[in-house]
């Protein structure tokens, strides 16, 4: 009986090769997806790329592990909060034609939202160093329109359809472009005395600026639901473009000066009151007047009444 057994396993071993896999690849794997799953925070996850082949299998659609990295950019963007967690710990490891196939729980939190969902990677080892090749949840699993999922963004992320606004903005010599995610406004509510409105929107109305360059940051702005970008030229001889980002409300338009390279704020916001100063274009509120040195005017309230106010600002 144990020679048939014996037997038997290794013909299932010769035809299937009996899906076991070795201790200690099965260890490796296992940690491999442990930090994997542990990079998933917002101040580990702009390194997640490396874990990626060139080209995946993501959620059920071809990605570059460029795209895959700026889809994980965007879930911390819209969801500071989110953390995931591998439930039990428990992983379950099956070679698949040369790679390794990982089943798992994950359990999710996002906005005070806690959810399990079955969840796979396909990993495998390329000159010594574990990547993934498929990422996804079970085909049967529940609230897949949730907007932690890649196809909730997917509508923002096609670049193609947002204005593109060109410039050097690394400072390579080279034109790089960068577009806006907006949020998608779910309501708007008028107040009483109708010189501003309440907006909703889904996820928080926070907007984000994407360069077509993987090497920069997204920068992501709080309660942004309607902007427009500029391209402000090098401000700080940097040899780098800076961008302007204008936050549009009904009664208001902020202008915000960014370092792309960097993220960083060159100055606090410039704001100006368009209830009362109309039709100010971006050579009104902003000009270059030095080296290292701008000009911004914005609104102020002086003894009651709404002037505009200039102000010279050096910059490091």
């Amino acid at each position: 009986m144990k020679y048939f057994s014996l037997m038997s396993c290794l013909l299932v071993l010769l035809l299937f090769g009996c899906n076991e896999v070795n201790p200690k690849d099965e260890k490796e794997v296992s940690n491999f997806v442990e930090q994997w799953n542990e990079a998933h925070t917002q101040l580990k996850s702009p390194y997640l790329q490396r874990d990626y082949m060139d080209v995946v299998t993501y959620y059920g659609k071809e990605r570059t592990k460029t795209q895959v990295q700026q889809d994980k950019n965007l879930l911390f963007q819209q969801f500071p909060d989110y953390t995931q967690r591998i439930l039990d710990d428990q992983l379950i490891i099956t070679e698949e034609a040369g790679n390794y196939l990982v089943t798992f729980t994950k359990r999710v939190n996002y906005n005070g939202i806690e959810a399990d969902y079955p969840s796979f990677l396909s990993v495998m080892n390329k000159n010594g160093d574990f990547k993934i090749l498929r990422e996804g949840v079970a085909e049967n699993a529940k609230d897949l329109d949730v907007p932690i999922f890649p196809s909730a963004r997917e509508n923002n992320v096609i670049l193609a359809n947002k204005r593109k606004l060109y410039g050097d903005f690394n400072g390579d010599g080279l034109s790089d472009f960068a577009t806006v995610i907006s949020p998608e406004i779910s309501a708007v509510t008028t107040t009483e005395d109708q010189s501003s409105d309440l907006v909703e929107c889904k996820g928080g109305c926070n907007s984000v600026i994407i360069f077509s360059n993987k090497d920069l940051e997204p920068i992501n702005i709080t309660g942004a639901y309607q902007s427009q970008i500029e391209n402000l030229r090098d401000l700080n001889n940097d040899g780098a473009d800076e961008i302007g980002f204008w936050d549009i409300k009904p009664t208001t338009k902020s202008l915000y000066i960014f370092n792309a390279t960097t993220g960083a704020l060159l100055t606090e916001p410039v704001v100006i009151n368009t209830a009362v100063h109309k039709n100010l274009r971006l050579i009104d509120v902003f000009k270059k007047t030095g080296p290292y040195k701008i000009t911004v005017t914005s609104s102020a309230q002086v003894n009651g009444k709404w002037i505009l106010k200039s102000e010279v600002i050096v910059l490091d």
